[in-house]
């Protein structure tokens, strides 16, 4: 695809996966609009961070997904759209179900039923593995049964479910990328990986939930890389893409595998505020990734070891963005 004919939108493109997306498509050519959650601050997110030659390149959109008015203008003329605004925060989920049920569901359908007004090339929905709960089977395939474990999973199941009604009701050419556990620079410290880097580079006793959770953790550039190759795709609209890597990992052995690359003896302690319901917990999630090898020639590159360590390296030089002694839901 000649990027550089291309109009594009990208919801959530201050956020983490979002901004390295953004910065990608710049550097493809694109004409990128990146749509960021409006704020009194005039804030941007990561897009702060930004080169001013990158901040020039690309037209800043401030609004709310769960506003139609603002959807239509972001829209016009736009060729193809990555939705990537979304609540994430699983923890939060427990506190405040009804807003992830408004942002992740309603801003979809919003943005879904926007996209098909406009006529839209493509539109890529973001998934998540939380839509799959405990794994039943492994390695994970796209026909694995669907189970609301949070009420984040189950709003991203309600906006997966969205998506594929347009594509079966009115034909809207639309795909859904769902990512496996995707870490790397500017992560939010709610997550596992920003969670312990973190607490290890300031002390030697790390606080976290449960150990025996096995996940399967892809680095944001391949990750960014199979967005970039759905869009590109022809012949997957209507289909379900799994971005992950197909090894898994618990998270104690993570947790051993990060205090090595940061130098470290550590003492590790459970805390119970951190450990999800007994029925929510997603105990394992590995992917299988043959579809996007088979339909989008996607695979990883970067293995976990050497992702880690990148990821290290950039939080080393940026803790003072992140409230690092402070537990984030």
């Amino acid at each position: 695809m000649d990027w550089t004919t291309k109009q594009v939108l990208i919801t959530g493109a201050d956020g983490f996966i979002g901004s390295h997306l953004t910065e990608r498509l710049i550097s493809e050519g694109a004409q990128v609009r990146a749509f960021v959650m409006y704020n009194s601050f005039n804030t941007w997110g990561w897009i702060d961070t930004f080169s001013s030659r990158d901040k020039e390149a690309m037209d800043i959109f401030s609004g709310d997904i769960r506003e139609t008015d603002l959807l239509k203008q972001a829209l016009k003329d736009v060729d193809i759209v990555f939705h990537l605004a979304a609540l994430i925060a699983i923890p939060y989920s427990y506190a405040s179900p009804s807003s992830y049920i408004k942002t992740n569901v309603e801003g979809t359908l919003n943005l879904l039923q926007t996209g098909l007004e406009c006529s839209v090339e493509k539109i890529i929905h973001t998934s998540t593995s939380e839509v799959y709960g405990t794994a039943q089977y492994i390695p994970i395939d796209e026909k694995h049964p669907l189970q609301g474990q949070s009420p984040y999973s189950a709003s991203k199941i309600g906006a997966d479910m969205v998506a594929e009604s347009f594509y079966r009701s009115f034909n809207l050419p639309v795909t859904t990328v769902r990512p496996f556990n995707t870490y790397g620079p500017r992560q939010s410290a709610r997550a596992i990986i920003p969670t312990l880097i973190l607490q290890m580079l300031k002390d030697t006793t790390i606080r976290v939930g449960s150990l025996h959770p096995i996940r399967d953790f892809t680095y944001v550039g391949d990750t960014v890389d199979g967005f970039i190759k759905a869009a590109e795709a022809e012949e997957i609209n209507g289909k379900v893409i799994n971005i992950g890597s197909n090894q898994g990992i618990s998270i104690g052995d993570l947790t051993d595998t990060l205090a090595q690359i940061v130098g470290k003896e550590i003492t590790v302690e459970c805390e119970e505020e951190r450990v999800r319901p007994a029925h929510s917990e997603v105990n394992r999630l590995l992917c299988n990734n043959q579809r996007a090898k088979e339909l989008m020639q996607w695979q990883p590159t970067v293995n976990l070891t050497e992702g880690l360590a990148k990821t290290v390296n950039w939080f080393e030089e940026h803790q003072h963005a992140y409230k690092s002694t402070l537990y984030n839901i």
